[in-house]
């Protein structure tokens, strides 16, 4: 085993980095992973087989000889609001170009897999300048057959909390989590008579209670199939349409569940450019300048934002507005298809006003949509349409 100074100076150059927090972890079988088949059992990870991957269960089968795990997290919080605030001045929005939908925090800005990825290379890079003797190491920026969360657990950076995400008293949530394995012998951050950071969720079930979907089964245990992140982003083909309604106007990801955790109620604000909510003008927005908007829109008073976007704006998105606008966000993963889906339902549990001057728009964007070869788009469209007849004076004819 090296020294502890190894450890002392990771922590230091994680912080220089820009990372939060930094642990070491003795790599083992730790109890956490050897649940996991009970839980795969019960079908909570719906169509995420990846999460069969035995590896998964061993940090030895990811990478043969491995001694250690380093475990970084980086804070992804901005000072932009939690999702009850921003639905709380929804209406407000309808003066600014109508409904709007809530995209999850961290997919605001740039990919977090990139900018994981090289902060973790800096730090490996160094730890090979510290220690010149050869040693493998691999790096994953939450992309492998890691339960990154379990690790950085051992590592002591947090508890598991009941909405099965790690909690740190001092940073809450916001974080992204990446890791280094290495076969090298590095001291732990836990000595031996340690045991990881006590679970201080007590009685709080804040985040059970507010899951609009009831994802939460019971405390610590999540069904994916019902979770708004898995939905919006991970599930192919049409949303299960008892789910539809409860999910609002989530368009990718969820960020309830950590919205009204205690512990996330002064979590860290970052100012990292990478992360801030990305903008786009008017003229590459999916050719507006063709469309009919209010004289205040027209003149670009409004650029359109992944905060809290406009889902009139997203909805006229063609296949390759979508590839030019989230090349290098995370978006991308949901693909056009699945954010074309989401926003359709999301149109649908608007409430569209009778008098609102977005209708008619709305109306002429929801029309060829639900006439679209796509039998996914096209249904999420018409089950669209047919909860705004609801509210409208006329009813919206599609194509035929």
């Amino acid at each position: 085993m090296v020294n502890a100074s190894y450890t002392t100076w990771i922590s230091e150059r994680a912080t220089q980095l820009g990372f939060a927090m930094a642990g070491v972890a003795r790599a083992g079988k730790f109890p956490e992973l050897l649940r996991q088949p009970e839980w795969l059992a019960q079908g909570y990870a719906g169509e995420m087989n990846y999460l069969s991957d035995a590896r998964r269960s061993d940090p030895q089968a990811a990478l043969p000889g491995v001694q250690s795990v380093i475990v970084c997290a980086l804070t992804y919080n901005t000072e932009h609001a939690r999702t009850h605030q921003a639905l709380a001045d929804r209406h407000d929005a309808w003066e600014t170009g109508g409904p709007r939908g809530w995209i999850s925090r961290y997919a605001w800005g740039d990919d977090y897999h990139d900018v994981l990825r090289e902060k973790l290379q800096l730090l490996l890079k160094g730890l090979r300048e510290l220690h010149p003797q050869p040693f493998e190491a691999r790096i994953y920026a939450d992309t492998g057959p890691l339960h990154e969360r379990v690790l950085a657990k051992h590592a002591g950076l947090g508890w598991l909390g009941k909405n099965t995400l790690l909690l740190n008293e001092r940073i809450g949530s916001f974080f992204f989590l990446g890791a280094i394995l290495t076969t090298l012998d590095l001291p732990p951050t836990l000595g031996s008579s340690e045991v990881s950071p006590a679970d201080r969720c007590g009685s709080c079930r804040k985040c059970i209670d507010a899951c609009p979907t009831e994802a939460l089964v019971e405390a610590y245990v999540l069904d994916a199939r019902k979770c708004i992140s898995y939905l919006t982003i991970e599930l192919r083909g049409s949303i299960p349409e008892p789910l539809r309604e409860p999910m609002g106007y989530h368009i990718f990801g969820c960020d309830i569940c950590q919205d009204v955790c205690p512990w996330n109620g002064r979590a860290p604000i970052t100012r990292a450019k990478e992360f801030q909510p990305r903008s786009f003008g008017r003229q590459s927005a999916a050719r507006a300048a063709e469309k009919e908007f209010s004289p205040g829109e027209k003149n670009g008073a409004w650029p359109e934002t992944l905060f809290w976007p406009r889902l009139e704006w997203l909805a006229s998105l063609s296949q390759s507005d979508f590839s030019e606008m989230f090349r290098g966000s995370p978006i991308k993963r949901t693909k056009w298809q699945g954010l074309i889906r989401n926003v359709c339902l999301a149109l649908g549990n608007s409430k569209l006003p009778r008098d609102s001057a977005a209708f008619e728009r709305i109306a002429s964007v929801l029309r060829p949509l639900a006439a679209s070869a796509d039998p996914v788009i096209s249904e999420s469209a018409q089950w669209a349409v047919s909860r705004i007849q609801a509210n409208a004076a006329s009813p919206i004819v599609t194509q035929s």
